[in-house]
């Protein structure tokens, strides 16, 4: 069997489960992740054959796939960035509006040094973790209230960041270990904030596999998280120290609001490449 004749296989299983598109791209990925390709060594060797342990090893990730188990999992890594980041049902697969609000921050922090960073609720380690490689002067810290997470941030830490500190805490109801007041210049966080009730329109993939607790609040108070991180931010952040986070789409102007009322200026919400509002920023003046 080539490379090309295992790809469409492939891809022809998945189509029940996913459009076109996207049964092409997970069968690619599979592919080039057996073979250690890069997507135009794929296509470039397309004729190839493919050793008998690379067609075993891709026939049990479909497999798995065919249950509606996400490819990352399966394969236990995501790209992120420039990096390829373990990840394991105890964290959430690093998506692209991360991306960007990693290269927000970035863009907007960068003529600054030795800044002082915590990320909260840090799963992967993908934030933390791609500032501290695109912001090499700073300090910065990754907080989540898993251990299962916090050891595969670590891994992915002594890989791309060893400087990356991490900290446990269920930052509802404790401060993070060892930080005092006024002393960050960013706080950062992709918390939960899918309400319960918008389950209905997620797909099986992220509904059957990824961590729940790293998604869901409760329809009666979705900006559980983001009030207590506002509220952290008063304490930890300096005079003139940002907050960031990526948000619910449906819920900008009350994130918004919400940082407006707790004393944050140039308080704003900015679109992803979709259009989409995801993510929000503020300024902490003290």
């Amino acid at each position: 069997m080539t490379i090309s004749q295992l790809t469409d296989q492939l891809t022809q299983a998945l189509l029940p489960l996913y459009p076109a598109p996207e049964a092409s791209s997970i069968a690619g990925i599979v592919v080039e992740h057996m073979l250690h390709l890069s997507p135009l060594q794929r296509r470039v060797q397309a004729a190839d054959a493919v050793p008998a342990d690379a067609q075993a090893s891709a026939q049990a990730a479909l497999g798995r796939l065919l249950q509606h188990e996400p490819v990352q999992y399966v394969l236990g890594v995501a790209p992120f960035l420039d990096m390829e980041l373990l990840v394991t049902p105890a964290t959430l697969i690093p998506r692209s509006e991360t991306e960007e609000l990693v290269q927000l921050i970035v863009q907007e922090q960068a003529s600054k040094q030795g800044l002082r960073v915590l990320d909260v609720g840090t799963g992967s380690g993908c934030i933390p973790i791609g500032l501290a490689r695109q912001l090499p002067t700073s300090q910065v810290w990754g907080l989540d209230i898993s251990a299962e997470a916090l050891a595969v941030a670590q891994q992915n830490g002594q890989r791309y960041a060893p400087q990356v500190q991490w900290l446990q805490a269920d930052i509802l109801q404790a401060d993070p270990p060892g930080l005092e007041a006024r002393s960050l210049d960013v706080l950062v966080s992709n918390p939960p904030y899918v309400r319960e009730s918008e389950q209905a329109l997620m797909r099986p993939n992220v509904l059957q596999y990824e961590p729940h607790t790293a998604l869901f609040v409760p329809d009666n108070d979705p900006l559980v998280f983001y009030r207590r991180l506002t509220n952290l931010g008063r304490q930890l952040l300096k005079a003139g120290g940002a907050i960031y986070f990526e948000i619910n789409e449906a819920l900008p102007h009350e994130t918004v609001a919400l940082l407006e009322q707790a004393g944050y200026q140039q308080a704003r919400a900015l679109p992803d490449l979709t259009g989409r509002a995801r993510m929000v920023r503020a300024t902490w003046l003290g």
